[in-house]
């Protein structure tokens, strides 16, 4: 099991950082390169089926924010599934739920949850499932809402439960 997570984070870790540097060649290559994979985003109630949608999306969110960071806040490893909390930020550059870009600062928080395969495929990605709160992005886009309204959790000890609670509370 230790091998397993192992893989998973190193998988993971890798995603992240290709994604961050806008390698997207990198960023597929951890997915598994057949109909198998997918990409849902679960607010628009929306799935990228099979490798080619997996790129479609990325299409979408590159031209959208083509300068997007992502900073890793929370990490959570089981057999199958490795979860990440982030803050993603980037410049609205274009079309993103209808609005053209308006070269607004955007940051956000978003659950990443990477689905893994079995067997030979234990350390390779099947999908990509994300959580995130769409009003936060669409105030911000329309300037509602300054992306320095969004909460800063970086210093969180999320492995700490009690000190969540502490800074919660």
């Amino acid at each position: 099991m230790d091998e397993v997570i192992r893989m998973q984070k190193d998988t993971v870790n890798t995603h992240i950082r290709h994604e961050s540097k806008k390698n997207w060649k990198g960023v597929y290559d951890t997915f598994v390169p057949d109909e198998r994979a997918f990409y849902d985003v679960v607010p628009f109630n929306a799935r990228y089926s099979g490798f080619s949608g997996v790129k479609d999306f990325y299409e979408v969110a590159n031209a959208s924010f083509p300068d997007f960071q992502i900073d890793v806040w929370g990490e959570y490893d089981v057999p199958g599934c490795s979860v990440r909390e982030v803050t993603i930020s980037g410049t609205h550059q274009g079309d993103w739920c209808g609005i053209p870009g308006t070269g607004r600062h955007i940051r956000f928080h978003l659950a990443g949850f990477f689905l893994f395969g079995t067997g030979d495929d234990a350390g390779t990605l099947l999908a990509e499932r994300i959580y995130f709160d769409n009003d936060t992005i669409m105030r911000q886009i329309r300037g509602e809402m300054g992306s320095s309204a969004i909460k800063d959790f970086s210093h969180v000890d999320t492995h700490n439960i009690t000190a969540v609670h502490q800074k919660v509370t």
